[in-house]
């Protein structure tokens, strides 16, 4: 169970990924002439078919780091690591990472410590600590609702210590803990909103703040039209994205392929896509061949084990 979960989340987000890289940039209107409907190659960053990008490779990091043992400070040195050592690399080179997790990755290597690398301001809430995220909720998932909120936040300030990039990552999380426990999409939906608005007023957090999250704290988010559905690099549009792609979807496949079909930043949206509809249909659902498909495929199914083997009880 725990395995299948572990393989559902790891290759969930990394083919969601490996699809968006050859389009990332593309508009939406580009996409619609000539929409992604399997695994390509090459494209925007002229990699091969199956090639995932730092979003997949900086999840990996956190979830290599999870199966040693929670460590900020070595979250915190994979990805520098990662960066300077190419460390989870696809094929042994970086060839996209995002500003603020670059800023962060330099803090880190003049020896900042993680808990203070990442960025506060407003502008530091791109979506680059909710595309690796997936992986703590399997060290979260059974410790109480503080406890979640402590350590997902610290966890995403590495590279993005703003409380918004916290509350999308929680909120995240929040959804992928309850697709472990059973429920479906809609019931998890409806629940989300019943009690983290209550929870984020007990922390005492700006309602500027929650306003930005209003279309899945408060509002039908599934009954908008795709034309009202963001698809940039922004945080909250990458998490309403990804939740409209779930609502509004039966299947991995479909999920997935509707993420990257949005254009833009077509990697990340369907990464983040991936994980949750990883987990809603299970390892089983997404496609053989694009599994096949990926770079370091064997490393990936054998991490997905290392992490189960922590959390199996």
């Amino acid at each position: 169970m725990v395995l299948d979960a572990c393989k559902s989340a790891l290759f969930g987000v990394a083919v969601g990924d490996a699809l968006g890289v050859p389009v990332e940039f593309l508009s939406r209107e580009e996409l619609k002439q000539n929409p992604v409907v399997d695994m390509r190659g090459f494209g925007t960053y002229n990699q091969p078919v199956g090639t995932w990008s730092d979003d997949s490779s900086l999840t990996f990091c956190l979830a290599e780091a999870l199966a040693t043992g929670y460590s900020l400070d070595l979250v915190g040195r994979y990805f520098v690591e990662w960066y300077h050592e190419k460390y989870w690399t696809p094929h042994g080179k970086v060839f996209d990472v995002g500003i603020a997790t670059l800023e962060a990755i330099g803090k880190m290597s003049a020896g900042i410590s993680p808990l203070f690398s990442g960025g506060t301001d407003t502008y530091s809430n791109g979506n680059g600590s909710l595309m690796r995220i997936l992986p703590l909720v399997f060290h979260t998932a059974d410790k109480g609702i503080a406890e979640r909120f402590e350590i997902t936040r610290q966890v995403s300030a590495i590279t993005h210590a703003h409380i918004r990039s916290v509350i999308a990552c929680f909120y995240y999380l929040e959804f992928a803990r309850l697709i472990l426990e059973g429920r479906e999409q809609f019931d998890i939906y409806n629940q989300l909103q019943l009690e983290l608005p209550a929870f984020f007023s007990s922390l005492n957090i700006e309602k500027k703040e929650l306003a930005e999250f209003k279309m899945l704290l408060s509002g039908d988010i599934y009954r908008l039209p795709k034309a009202l559905i963001n698809s940039t690099g922004y945080v909250v549009h990458a998490l309403e994205a990804s939740i409209w792609c779930l609502l509004t979807t039966n299947s991995y496949k479909d999920a997935v392929l509707k993420a990257v079909n949005l254009g833009d930043d077509t990697d990340t949206t369907a990464a983040i896509t991936g994980g949750l509809a990883g987990l809603l249909y299970g390892f089983e659902d997404i496609p053989t061949e694009w599994v096949e498909s990926l770079a370091r495929k064997n490393d990936i199914e054998a991490l997905a084990e290392k992490l189960a083997e922590r959390y199996e009880s």
